[in-house]
Protein backbone atom coordinates (compact mmCIF):
# COMPACT_ATOMS: atom_id res chain seq x y z
CA UNK A 1 0.00 0.00 0.00
CA UNK A 2 2.85 2.37 0.73
CA UNK A 3 3.86 2.36 -2.89
CA UNK A 4 0.38 3.41 -3.97
CA UNK A 5 0.19 6.22 -1.42
CA UNK A 6 -0.31 9.60 -3.06
CA UNK A 7 2.54 12.02 -2.48
CA UNK A 8 0.16 14.69 -1.18
CA UNK A 9 -1.24 12.31 1.46
CA UNK A 10 2.18 11.06 2.44
CA UNK A 11 3.34 14.68 2.81
CA UNK A 12 0.47 15.30 5.25
CA UNK A 13 1.22 12.11 7.20
CA UNK A 14 4.90 12.92 7.76
CA UNK A 15 4.64 16.73 8.02
CA UNK A 16 6.24 18.33 11.04
CA UNK A 17 3.95 20.22 13.39
CA UNK A 18 3.52 23.64 11.81
CA UNK A 19 1.55 26.85 12.26
CA UNK A 20 -1.26 25.61 10.02
CA UNK A 21 -1.93 22.73 12.45
CA UNK A 22 -2.51 25.18 15.30
CA UNK A 23 -4.55 27.46 13.04
CA UNK A 24 -6.80 24.54 12.14
CA UNK A 25 -7.16 23.60 15.82
CA UNK A 26 -8.24 27.14 16.71
CA UNK A 27 -10.63 27.49 13.76
CA UNK A 28 -12.28 24.11 14.35
CA UNK A 29 -11.97 24.40 18.12
CA UNK A 30 -13.79 27.72 18.36
CA UNK A 31 -16.78 25.96 16.85
CA UNK A 32 -16.63 23.43 19.66
CA UNK A 33 -16.15 26.20 22.22
CA UNK A 34 -19.43 27.65 20.96
CA UNK A 35 -21.11 24.23 20.81
CA UNK A 36 -20.39 23.51 24.46
CA UNK A 37 -21.32 27.01 25.57
CA UNK A 38 -24.67 26.85 23.79
CA UNK A 39 -25.56 23.29 24.85
CA UNK A 40 -24.69 23.63 28.54
CA UNK A 41 -25.54 27.27 29.33
CA UNK A 42 -29.22 26.35 29.34
CA UNK A 43 -28.71 24.37 32.57
CA UNK A 44 -27.59 27.60 34.26
CA UNK A 45 -30.85 29.42 33.56
CA UNK A 46 -33.63 26.81 33.73
CA UNK A 47 -34.26 27.55 37.42
CA UNK A 48 -34.53 31.25 36.56
CA UNK A 49 -36.99 30.53 33.73
CA UNK A 50 -39.17 28.65 36.21
CA UNK A 51 -39.15 31.54 38.67
CA UNK A 52 -39.99 34.15 36.03
CA UNK A 53 -42.62 32.37 33.97
CA UNK A 54 -44.10 29.73 36.30
CA UNK A 55 -44.43 31.60 39.59
CA UNK A 56 -47.47 30.56 41.63
CA UNK A 57 -48.71 33.03 44.23
CA UNK A 58 -48.69 31.58 47.72
CA UNK A 59 -46.55 28.53 46.82
CA UNK A 60 -44.02 27.36 49.41
CA UNK A 61 -41.33 26.95 46.73
CA UNK A 62 -40.31 29.22 43.82
CA UNK A 63 -41.79 28.47 40.42
CA UNK A 64 -40.22 25.65 38.45
CA UNK A 65 -40.58 24.54 34.85
CA UNK A 66 -43.33 21.89 34.52
CA UNK A 67 -41.98 18.43 33.63
CA UNK A 68 -42.87 18.57 29.95
CA UNK A 69 -41.49 22.10 29.59
CA UNK A 70 -38.25 21.27 31.46
CA UNK A 71 -37.77 18.19 29.30
CA UNK A 72 -38.32 20.24 26.14
CA UNK A 73 -36.02 23.11 27.16
CA UNK A 74 -33.22 20.74 28.19
CA UNK A 75 -33.64 18.22 25.39
CA UNK A 76 -34.77 20.05 22.27
CA UNK A 77 -31.26 21.22 21.35
CA UNK A 78 -30.09 17.60 21.52
CA UNK A 79 -32.84 16.58 19.09
CA UNK A 80 -31.62 19.28 16.71
CA UNK A 81 -28.00 18.21 17.23
CA UNK A 82 -28.80 14.58 16.42
CA UNK A 83 -30.56 15.64 13.21
CA UNK A 84 -27.72 17.98 12.25
CA UNK A 85 -25.07 15.32 12.83
CA UNK A 86 -26.76 12.91 10.46
CA UNK A 87 -27.59 15.53 7.81
CA UNK A 88 -24.31 17.46 7.75
CA UNK A 89 -22.28 14.27 8.19
CA UNK A 90 -23.84 12.96 4.98
CA UNK A 91 -23.55 16.33 3.26
CA UNK A 92 -19.86 16.62 4.19
CA UNK A 93 -19.14 13.48 2.19
CA UNK A 94 -21.32 14.55 -0.74
CA UNK A 95 -20.38 18.23 -1.13
CA UNK A 96 -17.03 18.44 0.65
CA UNK A 97 -16.07 19.42 4.18
CA UNK A 98 -15.40 23.10 3.54
CA UNK A 99 -18.51 23.93 1.52
CA UNK A 100 -20.85 23.18 4.43
CA UNK A 101 -18.49 24.22 7.25
CA UNK A 102 -19.44 27.90 7.24
CA UNK A 103 -23.12 27.05 6.91
CA UNK A 104 -23.21 25.33 10.30
CA UNK A 105 -21.51 28.30 11.96
CA UNK A 106 -23.99 30.86 10.60
CA UNK A 107 -26.92 28.75 11.80
CA UNK A 108 -25.35 28.76 15.27
CA UNK A 109 -24.83 32.55 15.26
CA UNK A 110 -28.36 33.36 14.14
CA UNK A 111 -30.06 30.90 16.46
CA UNK A 112 -27.97 31.89 19.51
CA UNK A 113 -29.18 35.46 19.14
CA UNK A 114 -32.74 34.38 18.38
CA UNK A 115 -32.81 32.06 21.44
CA UNK A 116 -32.05 35.03 23.68
CA UNK A 117 -34.65 37.23 22.02
CA UNK A 118 -37.40 34.56 22.32
CA UNK A 119 -40.32 36.77 21.39
CA UNK A 120 -43.17 37.58 23.76
CA UNK A 121 -43.67 37.87 27.50
CA UNK A 122 -46.10 35.04 28.28
CA UNK A 123 -44.72 31.68 29.37
CA UNK A 124 -46.12 29.86 26.33
CA UNK A 125 -44.76 32.28 23.73
CA UNK A 126 -41.31 32.58 25.32
CA UNK A 127 -40.81 28.84 25.88
CA UNK A 128 -42.21 27.92 22.45
CA UNK A 129 -39.89 30.29 20.58
CA UNK A 130 -36.95 29.38 22.85
CA UNK A 131 -37.43 25.69 22.02
CA UNK A 132 -37.88 26.42 18.31
CA UNK A 133 -34.64 28.35 18.02
CA UNK A 134 -32.72 25.97 20.28
CA UNK A 135 -33.71 23.09 18.00
CA UNK A 136 -32.16 24.88 15.02
CA UNK A 137 -29.21 25.96 17.15
CA UNK A 138 -28.67 22.26 17.89
CA UNK A 139 -29.01 21.50 14.17
CA UNK A 140 -26.06 23.80 13.43
CA UNK A 141 -24.07 22.44 16.37
CA UNK A 142 -24.69 18.92 15.09
CA UNK A 143 -22.97 19.71 11.81
CA UNK A 144 -19.88 20.88 13.62
CA UNK A 145 -19.18 17.43 15.09
CA UNK A 146 -18.49 15.36 11.95
CA UNK A 147 -17.06 18.26 9.95
CA UNK A 148 -14.59 19.50 12.59
CA UNK A 149 -13.41 15.99 13.45
CA UNK A 150 -13.02 14.98 9.80
CA UNK A 151 -11.26 18.18 8.74
CA UNK A 152 -8.79 17.99 11.63
CA UNK A 153 -8.06 14.29 11.06
CA UNK A 154 -7.45 14.89 7.35
CA UNK A 155 -5.17 17.87 7.98
CA UNK A 156 -3.08 16.25 10.73
CA UNK A 157 0.07 14.14 10.52
CA UNK A 158 -0.18 10.56 11.72
CA UNK A 159 2.26 11.00 14.62
CA UNK A 160 0.21 13.64 16.49
CA UNK A 161 -3.21 13.27 14.83
CA UNK A 162 -4.94 12.08 17.99
CA UNK A 163 -3.67 15.06 19.98
CA UNK A 164 -4.81 17.52 17.30
CA UNK A 165 -8.34 16.07 17.05
CA UNK A 166 -8.57 15.85 20.84
CA UNK A 167 -7.40 19.48 21.13
CA UNK A 168 -10.31 20.57 18.93
CA UNK A 169 -12.70 18.66 21.18
CA UNK A 170 -10.96 19.99 24.31
CA UNK A 171 -12.22 23.46 23.43
CA UNK A 172 -15.55 22.10 24.64
CA UNK A 173 -14.15 22.30 28.17
CA UNK A 174 -13.36 25.99 27.75
CA UNK A 175 -16.87 26.51 26.36
CA UNK A 176 -18.41 24.96 29.49
CA UNK A 177 -16.08 27.07 31.65
CA UNK A 178 -16.93 30.23 29.71
CA UNK A 179 -20.65 29.55 30.13
CA UNK A 180 -20.25 29.47 33.89
CA UNK A 181 -18.02 32.55 33.94
CA UNK A 182 -20.36 34.64 31.78
CA UNK A 183 -23.29 33.58 33.97
CA UNK A 184 -21.33 34.59 37.09
CA UNK A 185 -20.43 38.00 35.63
CA UNK A 186 -23.94 38.76 34.34
CA UNK A 187 -25.76 37.56 37.46
CA UNK A 188 -23.30 39.28 39.82
CA UNK A 189 -23.74 42.55 37.92
CA UNK A 190 -27.53 42.37 38.07
CA UNK A 191 -27.45 41.20 41.70
CA UNK A 192 -25.38 44.23 42.68
CA UNK A 193 -27.62 46.63 40.73
CA UNK A 194 -31.02 45.16 41.64
CA UNK A 195 -31.03 43.83 45.19
CA UNK A 196 -33.93 41.60 46.18
CA UNK A 197 -35.02 39.57 49.22
CA UNK A 198 -35.02 35.76 49.27
CA UNK A 199 -38.13 33.88 48.22
CA UNK A 200 -38.89 32.95 51.83
CA UNK A 201 -38.83 36.61 52.84
CA UNK A 202 -40.85 38.01 49.92
CA UNK A 203 -41.97 35.60 47.22
CA UNK A 204 -43.13 38.20 44.70
CA UNK A 205 -40.20 40.57 45.32
CA UNK A 206 -37.51 37.87 45.05
CA UNK A 207 -37.68 37.92 41.24
CA UNK A 208 -37.08 41.44 39.94
CA UNK A 209 -38.36 42.28 36.46
CA UNK A 210 -34.79 42.85 35.22
CA UNK A 211 -34.03 39.15 35.85
CA UNK A 212 -35.61 38.49 32.46
CA UNK A 213 -32.55 40.07 30.82
CA UNK A 214 -30.12 37.79 32.66
CA UNK A 215 -30.95 34.55 30.87
CA UNK A 216 -31.30 36.30 27.52
CA UNK A 217 -27.82 37.86 27.71
CA UNK A 218 -26.26 34.54 28.78
CA UNK A 219 -27.80 32.67 25.83
CA UNK A 220 -27.01 35.35 23.23
CA UNK A 221 -23.34 35.59 24.19
CA UNK A 222 -22.75 32.25 22.43
CA UNK A 223 -23.04 33.98 19.05
CA UNK A 224 -19.85 36.03 19.55
CA UNK A 225 -17.10 33.36 19.31
CA UNK A 226 -18.87 31.66 16.39
CA UNK A 227 -19.13 34.94 14.48
CA UNK A 228 -15.44 35.73 15.06
CA UNK A 229 -14.45 32.36 13.52
CA UNK A 230 -16.58 32.54 10.36
CA UNK A 231 -14.09 34.43 8.14
CA UNK A 232 -11.24 32.01 8.89
CA UNK A 233 -13.38 28.98 8.19
CA UNK A 234 -14.15 30.34 4.75
CA UNK A 235 -10.42 30.83 4.07
CA UNK A 236 -9.50 27.19 4.81
CA UNK A 237 -8.84 25.06 1.70
CA UNK A 238 -10.70 21.78 1.23
CA UNK A 239 -8.87 18.82 2.75
CA UNK A 240 -6.54 16.98 0.37
CA UNK A 241 -8.03 13.61 1.25
CA UNK A 242 -11.49 14.71 0.15
CA UNK A 243 -10.21 16.45 -2.98
CA UNK A 244 -7.97 13.53 -4.02
CA UNK A 245 -9.80 10.42 -2.81
CA UNK A 246 -13.44 11.53 -3.15
CA UNK A 247 -13.49 14.38 -5.70
CA UNK A 248 -10.62 12.65 -7.64
CA UNK A 249 -8.84 15.95 -8.39
CA UNK A 250 -5.12 15.37 -7.81
CA UNK A 251 -4.01 18.74 -9.17
CA UNK A 252 -6.24 20.75 -6.81
CA UNK A 253 -5.25 18.62 -3.81
CA UNK A 254 -1.55 19.10 -4.57
CA UNK A 255 -1.98 22.87 -5.13
CA UNK A 256 -3.95 23.36 -1.90
CA UNK A 257 -1.56 21.38 0.28
CA UNK A 258 1.56 22.85 -1.34
CA UNK A 259 0.38 26.25 -0.10
CA UNK A 260 -0.42 24.90 3.35
CA UNK A 261 2.77 22.86 3.80
CA UNK A 262 4.95 25.26 1.79
CA UNK A 263 6.57 22.43 -0.18
CA UNK A 264 6.48 21.26 -3.79
CA UNK A 265 3.99 18.40 -4.29
CA UNK A 266 3.50 16.47 -7.49
CA UNK A 267 -0.05 16.09 -8.79
CA UNK A 268 -0.39 12.33 -9.40
CA UNK A 269 -3.61 12.14 -11.39
CA UNK A 270 -2.53 8.82 -12.93
CA UNK A 271 -2.53 7.15 -9.49
CA UNK A 272 -6.02 8.47 -8.78
CA UNK A 273 -7.24 7.28 -12.18
CA UNK A 274 -5.74 3.86 -11.43
CA UNK A 275 -7.56 3.74 -8.08
CA UNK A 276 -10.79 4.68 -9.84
CA UNK A 277 -10.36 1.92 -12.43
CA UNK A 278 -9.97 -0.66 -9.66
CA UNK A 279 -13.30 0.63 -8.31
CA UNK A 280 -12.75 -0.81 -4.87
CA UNK A 281 -15.43 1.47 -3.40
CA UNK A 282 -18.42 0.27 -1.43
CA UNK A 283 -21.44 2.02 0.04
CA UNK A 284 -22.58 2.46 3.61
CA UNK A 285 -25.33 -0.14 3.25
CA UNK A 286 -23.27 -2.71 1.36
CA UNK A 287 -22.22 -6.16 2.56
CA UNK A 288 -18.59 -5.11 2.08
CA UNK A 289 -19.00 -2.21 4.50
CA UNK A 290 -20.69 -4.53 6.97
CA UNK A 291 -17.82 -7.02 6.66
CA UNK A 292 -15.05 -4.46 7.03
CA UNK A 293 -16.54 -1.83 9.32
CA UNK A 294 -19.80 -3.17 10.73
CA UNK A 295 -18.34 -4.02 14.15
CA UNK A 296 -16.37 -0.78 14.16
CA UNK A 297 -19.53 1.29 13.60
CA UNK A 298 -21.35 -0.72 16.25
CA UNK A 299 -18.47 -0.02 18.64
CA UNK A 300 -18.32 3.73 17.98
CA UNK A 301 -22.11 4.18 18.18
CA UNK A 302 -22.66 2.06 21.30
CA UNK A 303 -19.79 3.57 23.30
CA UNK A 304 -20.79 7.13 22.42
CA UNK A 305 -24.45 6.40 23.27
CA UNK A 306 -23.62 4.92 26.68
CA UNK A 307 -21.13 7.65 27.50
CA UNK A 308 -23.59 10.46 26.77
CA UNK A 309 -26.37 8.90 28.83
CA UNK A 310 -24.13 9.41 31.86
CA UNK A 311 -22.13 12.47 30.78
CA UNK A 312 -25.03 14.73 29.84
CA UNK A 313 -27.11 13.62 32.82
CA UNK A 314 -24.24 14.67 35.08
CA UNK A 315 -23.67 17.98 33.31
CA UNK A 316 -27.25 19.15 32.85
CA UNK A 317 -28.38 18.28 36.35
CA UNK A 318 -25.37 19.21 38.44
CA UNK A 319 -27.51 21.87 40.11
CA UNK A 320 -30.08 19.25 41.20
CA UNK A 321 -27.37 16.91 42.49
CA UNK A 322 -25.68 19.69 44.45
CA UNK A 323 -29.01 20.86 45.89
CA UNK A 324 -29.90 17.28 46.86
CA UNK A 325 -26.72 16.89 48.90
CA UNK A 326 -27.09 20.38 50.39
CA UNK A 327 -24.06 21.95 48.68
CA UNK A 328 -26.34 24.64 47.26
CA UNK A 329 -28.95 26.31 49.50
CA UNK A 330 -32.60 25.47 48.91
CA UNK A 331 -34.24 27.70 46.29
CA UNK A 332 -36.47 29.40 48.88
CA UNK A 333 -33.42 30.80 50.69
CA UNK A 334 -32.24 32.71 47.59
CA UNK A 335 -33.63 35.31 45.23
CA UNK A 336 -33.84 34.54 41.51
CA UNK A 337 -30.60 36.17 40.37
CA UNK A 338 -28.65 34.90 43.38
CA UNK A 339 -29.68 31.35 42.47
CA UNK A 340 -28.22 31.77 38.96
CA UNK A 341 -24.99 33.09 40.50
CA UNK A 342 -24.58 30.18 42.93
CA UNK A 343 -25.42 27.51 40.35
CA UNK A 344 -22.93 29.06 37.90
CA UNK A 345 -20.26 29.29 40.58
CA UNK A 346 -20.64 25.60 41.49
CA UNK A 347 -20.57 24.42 37.86
CA UNK A 348 -17.60 26.65 37.02
CA UNK A 349 -15.65 25.17 39.92
CA UNK A 350 -16.33 21.65 38.64
CA UNK A 351 -15.32 22.64 35.09
CA UNK A 352 -12.12 24.35 36.25
CA UNK A 353 -10.96 21.57 38.57
CA UNK A 354 -11.94 18.46 36.62
CA UNK A 355 -13.59 18.95 33.23
CA UNK A 356 -10.94 21.15 31.57
CA UNK A 357 -7.88 19.27 32.98
CA UNK A 358 -9.39 15.95 31.87
CA UNK A 359 -9.57 17.07 28.23
CA UNK A 360 -5.94 18.20 28.18
CA UNK A 361 -4.66 15.02 29.83
CA UNK A 362 -6.15 13.26 26.81
CA UNK A 363 -4.47 15.69 24.41
CA UNK A 364 -1.11 15.06 26.07
CA UNK A 365 -1.31 11.26 26.23
CA UNK A 366 -3.58 10.00 23.43
CA UNK A 367 -0.70 9.50 20.98
CA UNK A 368 1.45 7.98 23.71
CA UNK A 369 -0.79 5.32 25.27
CA UNK A 370 -3.41 5.08 22.52
CA UNK A 371 -7.15 5.61 22.14
CA UNK A 372 -8.22 2.18 23.36
CA UNK A 373 -6.35 2.39 26.68
CA UNK A 374 -7.65 5.88 27.49
CA UNK A 375 -11.24 4.96 26.66
CA UNK A 376 -11.19 1.71 28.63
CA UNK A 377 -9.53 3.39 31.62
CA UNK A 378 -11.98 6.31 31.53
CA UNK A 379 -15.06 4.09 31.50
CA UNK A 380 -13.58 1.96 34.29
CA UNK A 381 -12.96 4.86 36.66
CA UNK A 382 -16.29 6.51 35.79
CA UNK A 383 -17.96 3.25 36.81
CA UNK A 384 -15.95 2.98 40.02
CA UNK A 385 -16.59 6.56 41.15
CA UNK A 386 -20.28 6.50 40.20
CA UNK A 387 -20.87 3.35 42.25
CA UNK A 388 -18.77 4.81 45.08
CA UNK A 389 -21.14 7.80 45.12
CA UNK A 390 -24.35 5.85 44.65
CA UNK A 391 -24.09 2.86 46.97
CA UNK A 392 -23.30 4.80 50.20
CA UNK A 393 -25.42 7.77 48.97
CA UNK A 394 -26.85 8.60 52.42
CA UNK A 395 -23.31 8.93 53.78
CA UNK A 396 -22.53 11.64 51.22
CA UNK A 397 -25.65 13.66 52.03
CA UNK A 398 -24.45 14.26 55.59
CA UNK A 399 -23.13 17.79 55.99
CA UNK A 400 -19.63 16.75 57.06
CA UNK A 401 -19.20 14.55 53.95
CA UNK A 402 -20.41 16.94 51.24
CA UNK A 403 -16.95 18.06 50.18
CA UNK A 404 -16.00 14.41 49.66
CA UNK A 405 -19.05 13.96 47.44
CA UNK A 406 -18.11 16.97 45.31
CA UNK A 407 -14.52 15.69 44.93
CA UNK A 408 -15.65 12.24 43.80
CA UNK A 409 -18.32 13.72 41.53
CA UNK A 410 -15.58 15.88 40.00
CA UNK A 411 -13.42 12.80 39.41
CA UNK A 412 -16.17 11.22 37.31
CA UNK A 413 -15.99 14.32 35.07
CA UNK A 414 -12.21 14.15 34.97
CA UNK A 415 -12.19 10.53 33.78
CA UNK A 416 -15.03 11.17 31.35
CA UNK A 417 -12.85 13.75 29.61
CA UNK A 418 -9.56 11.92 30.18
CA UNK A 419 -11.40 9.00 28.67
CA UNK A 420 -14.36 8.24 26.42
CA UNK A 421 -15.76 11.75 26.01
CA UNK A 422 -12.65 12.62 23.99
CA UNK A 423 -11.85 9.26 22.38
CA UNK A 424 -15.38 8.63 21.09
CA UNK A 425 -14.95 11.88 19.14
CA UNK A 426 -11.46 11.05 17.84
CA UNK A 427 -11.76 7.42 16.70
CA UNK A 428 -14.69 7.69 14.20
CA UNK A 429 -12.71 10.37 12.35
CA UNK A 430 -9.87 7.89 11.76
CA UNK A 431 -11.16 4.36 11.11
CA UNK A 432 -13.61 4.84 8.22
CA UNK A 433 -12.84 5.48 4.50
CA UNK A 434 -12.61 9.11 3.29
CA UNK A 435 -15.80 8.89 1.21
CA UNK A 436 -17.78 7.72 4.28
CA UNK A 437 -15.74 9.31 7.06
CA UNK A 438 -17.98 12.32 7.74
CA UNK A 439 -21.15 10.21 7.42
CA UNK A 440 -19.94 7.54 9.85
CA UNK A 441 -18.73 10.15 12.32
CA UNK A 442 -22.14 11.82 12.07
CA UNK A 443 -23.90 8.49 12.75
CA UNK A 444 -21.64 7.81 15.75
CA UNK A 445 -22.15 11.32 17.11
CA UNK A 446 -25.92 11.11 16.55
CA UNK A 447 -25.96 7.90 18.56
CA UNK A 448 -24.25 9.86 21.32
CA UNK A 449 -26.89 12.56 21.19
CA UNK A 450 -29.58 9.87 21.38
CA UNK A 451 -27.89 8.90 24.65
CA UNK A 452 -27.88 12.55 25.72
CA UNK A 453 -31.62 12.74 25.04
CA UNK A 454 -32.18 9.60 27.13
CA UNK A 455 -30.07 11.19 29.87
CA UNK A 456 -31.72 14.61 29.67
CA UNK A 457 -35.28 13.30 29.66
CA UNK A 458 -34.78 10.18 31.75
CA UNK A 459 -32.69 11.62 34.58
CA UNK A 460 -35.15 14.51 34.95
CA UNK A 461 -37.87 12.06 35.98
CA UNK A 462 -35.79 9.25 37.47
CA UNK A 463 -33.95 11.45 39.99
CA UNK A 464 -37.21 12.60 41.61
CA UNK A 465 -37.72 11.37 45.16
CA UNK A 466 -39.61 8.13 45.72
CA UNK A 467 -41.67 10.08 48.27
CA UNK A 468 -44.46 11.88 46.39
CA UNK A 469 -44.47 14.75 48.90
CA UNK A 470 -40.81 15.55 48.11
CA UNK A 471 -40.95 15.64 44.30
CA UNK A 472 -40.75 18.87 42.30
CA UNK A 473 -44.09 20.37 41.28
CA UNK A 474 -45.82 18.35 38.57
CA UNK A 475 -43.43 15.38 38.68
CA UNK A 476 -44.43 11.82 39.51
CA UNK A 477 -42.27 9.95 42.04
CA UNK A 478 -39.02 8.66 40.55
CA UNK A 479 -36.45 6.11 41.64
CA UNK A 480 -34.47 8.66 43.67
CA UNK A 481 -31.01 10.17 43.28
CA UNK A 482 -29.24 7.07 44.64
CA UNK A 483 -30.79 4.63 42.16
CA UNK A 484 -30.36 7.14 39.32
CA UNK A 485 -26.62 7.30 40.02
CA UNK A 486 -26.48 3.49 40.07
CA UNK A 487 -28.10 3.41 36.63
CA UNK A 488 -25.48 5.85 35.33
CA UNK A 489 -22.78 3.57 36.77
CA UNK A 490 -24.28 0.60 34.88
CA UNK A 491 -24.22 2.64 31.64
CA UNK A 492 -20.52 3.36 32.20
CA UNK A 493 -19.79 -0.33 32.79
CA UNK A 494 -21.56 -1.32 29.55
CA UNK A 495 -19.53 1.35 27.74
CA UNK A 496 -16.36 -0.30 29.01
CA UNK A 497 -17.45 -3.63 27.52
CA UNK A 498 -18.40 -2.09 24.16
CA UNK A 499 -14.96 -0.46 23.92
CA UNK A 500 -13.58 -3.88 22.89
CA UNK A 501 -15.39 -3.49 19.54
CA UNK A 502 -13.36 -0.39 18.64
CA UNK A 503 -9.98 -0.82 16.85
CA UNK A 504 -6.81 1.03 17.81
CA UNK A 505 -5.77 3.61 15.19
CA UNK A 506 -2.77 5.11 16.98
CA UNK A 507 0.30 5.71 14.79
CA UNK A 508 -1.36 4.67 11.50
CA UNK A 509 -2.15 6.79 8.48
CA UNK A 510 -5.86 7.29 7.85
CA UNK A 511 -5.62 4.95 4.86
CA UNK A 512 -4.05 2.23 7.01
CA UNK A 513 -6.54 2.69 9.85
CA UNK A 514 -9.53 2.52 7.49
CA UNK A 515 -8.11 -0.14 5.15
CA UNK A 516 -8.93 2.28 2.35
CA UNK A 517 -6.35 1.00 -0.13
CA UNK A 518 -6.93 -2.70 0.49
CA UNK A 519 -7.24 -4.79 -2.60
CA UNK A 520 -10.71 -6.27 -2.91
CA UNK A 521 -9.60 -9.84 -2.75
CA UNK A 522 -9.68 -12.71 -0.30
CA UNK A 523 -6.96 -12.29 2.31
CA UNK A 524 -4.84 -15.10 3.58
CA UNK A 525 -4.79 -15.73 7.30
CA UNK A 526 -1.29 -14.27 7.54
CA UNK A 527 -2.35 -11.09 5.70
CA UNK A 528 -5.38 -10.46 7.88
CA UNK A 529 -3.19 -10.62 10.94
CA UNK A 530 -1.01 -7.72 9.82
CA UNK A 531 -1.24 -4.67 12.13
CA UNK A 532 -2.79 -2.51 9.41
CA UNK A 533 -5.68 -4.97 9.08
CA UNK A 534 -6.53 -5.46 12.76
CA UNK A 535 -10.29 -5.61 13.22
CA UNK A 536 -10.17 -5.70 16.98
CA UNK A 537 -7.92 -4.28 19.65
CA UNK A 538 -4.81 -6.25 20.60
CA UNK A 539 -5.00 -7.27 24.26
Amino acid sequence: MAGDQLQVLNALDVAKTQLYHFTAIVIAGMGFFTDAYDLFCISLVTKLLGRIYYHVDGAAKPGTLPPNVAAAVNGVAFCGTLTGQLFFGWLGDKMGRKRVYGMTLMIMVICSVASGLSFGHTSKSVIATLCFFRFWLGFGIGGDYPLSATIMSEYANKKTRGAFIAAVFAMQGFGILAGGMIAIIVSASFKAKYSAPSYAENAAGSTVSQADFVWRIILMFGAIPALLTYYWRMKMPETARYTALVAKNAKQAATDMAKVLQVEIEAEQDKIDNMERKDNSFGLFSKEFLRRHGLHLLGTTSTWFLLDVAFYSQNLFQKDVFTAIGWLPSAAKMNAIEEVYKIARAQTLIALCSTVPGYWFTVALIDVIGRFTIQLMGFFFMTVFMFALAIPYHHWTLKENRIGFVIMYSLTFFFANFGPNATTFVVPAEIFPARLRSTCHGISAASGKAGAIVGAFGFLYAAQSTDKTKTDAGYPPGIGMKNSLIMLGVANFLGMLCTFLVPESNGKSLEEASGENEEDEVKTTAETELPGNNRTVPL
